[in-house]
C-alpha cells in the first residue's frame, strides 16, 4: 500500500504535553485505507482503520467526520486546512459564529419557548413550513440578544429587511417584554466568548456538519445500488434502515445530479391507472409542480384528507412530479407521457 497523505496530531493534556497521534491515507489498486494511529503517552500505537473501500468521496466523509470528532477531544494538527474544505471562515463568518454559540449557553428559555409557540401559529395560519419562517438557530439569537426595536432586530444574523418588515413587530412584542442587562451593538460578544471552548464547539459543529453529509452518501449509495438491483422503496426502506419519506427526497436528489431513476418510478406507479396519472400530469400542468397540496386536492378533491391513503398519494405524486420536471426542463432528452408508459 502506498502512502498518499499523513499528518501528525498533539494533544495537550492539562499544563503538560500529552500524546500525539498520526492520521494517514494509502491507495493500493483502487481501494482506499483511511487511519488513525494514536500514540497516545505510552510507547506503544493503536491503530484505528476508519475507512477500507474504492469511494473518494466517501472515504472523504469518513476522513472529514473522523477527524472533527478527534479535534474536538483537543487534537491539533501540524498541517493546517486539513479538512480541505473550499471556503476558508471570513472574520465575518467567525463574528458569526461567536453569536450563535453565546446565544445558545446564554438562552432564555422561557422566551425561546413563546417564540415557537408564535412560530407554530404564525406557519399553520399562513400554511408554511415552520422552518420557512425562522430557524431554531434564529429563534435562540432572539431569545438571547432580545433586540427592543428594528434597528436591534436588524442586527441579528438571518434578519433581513424582508422578515424584519413582514414578522419584525410581532418578534419584538414578545422579545421587547423581557429584560436584558446587555446593549446593542453587540460587539461585545467576542470579548465574552472563551476562545478554547469556541474551538471545541467549531469542532463539534463540522462533526455535525460531517456526519450528516457521510450519510447522505452511504445513502445515496445503497440506492444506487437497490435501484440497479430493482428494489422498490419499501425494499431500499429495508436496506438502508431509512424512512418512506427520507428515500423519496434522496431519490429526487439523485434526478437532479443526472441520475435515471426510471426503473424505481416504473415499479412504484405500475398499480396506479394511467387514467389517474393523466390526471396528475394535467394538473402540474395547470397549476405547477412547487406546492404537492394543491395537485392533490385538484386531482382528488378536498376530501382527500381523511382518507388512510394520504401518504400514498403524496408518494406518487413526488414520483411523476420527478418526470413531469425533466420533460419541462428537458434535461434529459425527450420523455414520453405517463399514459404511454404504463
Amino acid at each position: 500500500m502506498q502512502i498518499v497523505f499523513m499528518n501528525r496530531l498533539s494533544k495537550n493534556s492539562g499544563d503538560s504535553a500529552g500524546g500525539f497521534a498520526q492520521l494517514w491515507i494509502g491507495e493500493e489498486e483502487g481501494e482506499w485505507r483511511l487511519g488513525w494511529r494514536d500514540f497516545g503517552e505510552n510507547p506503544e500505537s493503536v491503530d484505528s482503520l476508519w475507512y477500507e473501500g474504492s469511494s473518494w468521496n466517501e472515504m472523504l466523509g469518513v476522513y472529514r467526520h473522523e477527524l472533527a470528532v478527534k479535534m474536538g477531544e483537543g487534537y491539533r494538527p501540524l498541517i493546517d486546512g486539513v479538512f480541505h474544505e473550499e471556503e476558508a471562515l471570513t472574520g465575518r463568518n467567525q463574528e458569526q459564529l461567536k453569536l450563535q454559540y453565546y446565544s445558545e449557553q446564554n438562552v432564555n428559555e422561557s422566551i425561546y419557548e413563546e417564540l415557537c409557540a408564535w412560530r407554530r401559529k404564525k406557519a399553520s395560519s399562513e400554511r408554511k413550513a415552520p422552518y420557512l419562517l425562522a430557524s431554531n438557530r434564529l429563534l435562540r439569537l432572539l431569545s438571547s440578544f432580545l433586540p427592543h426595536s428594528e434597528e436591534e432586530l436588524l442586527q441579528i444574523p438571518g434578519v433581513g429587511e424582508a422578515k424584519a418588515s413582514q414578522y419584525g413587530p410581532e418578534i419584538l412584542a414578545i422579545t421587547s417584554a423581557a429584560e436584558r442587562s446587555h446593549s446593542f451593538p453587540l460587539s461585545w460578544v467576542g470579548g465574552e466568548v472563551d476562545e478554547d471552548s469556541f474551538t471545541s464547539w467549531l469542532y463539534k459543529q463540522k462533526e455535525i456538519k460531517y456526519k450528516k453529509q457521510l450519510e447522505r452518501l452511504r445513502l445515496r449509495r445503497l440506492l444506487l445500488q437497490g435501484i440497479a438491483d430493482g428494489c422498490g422503496i419499501e425494499e431500499l426502506k429495508e436496506r438502508s434502515a431509512s424512512s418512506r419519506r427520507e428515500i423519496l427526497e434522496a431519490v429526487e436528489e439523485l434526478e437532479k445530479e443526472g441520475y435515471i431513476v426510471d426503473s424505481l418510478i416504473d415499479r412504484e406507479l405500475e398499480s396506479m391507472p394511467s387514467v389517474e396519472q393523466e390526471a396528475v400530469w394535467s394538473a402540474y400542468r395547470e397549476m405547477g409542480d412547487m406546492l404537492l397540496k394543491p395537485v392533490l386536492h385538484k386531482v382528488y378533491g378536498e376530501d382527500i384528507a381523511s382518507a388512510g391513503s394520504l401518504d400514498l398519494h403524496y408518494e406518487r405524486l413526488r414520483l411523476i412530479r420527478i418526470r413531469f420536471r425533466r420533460e419541462s426542463e428537458g434535461t434529459q432528452g425527450v420523455v414520453t407521457h405517463p399514459q404511454e408508459q404504463v
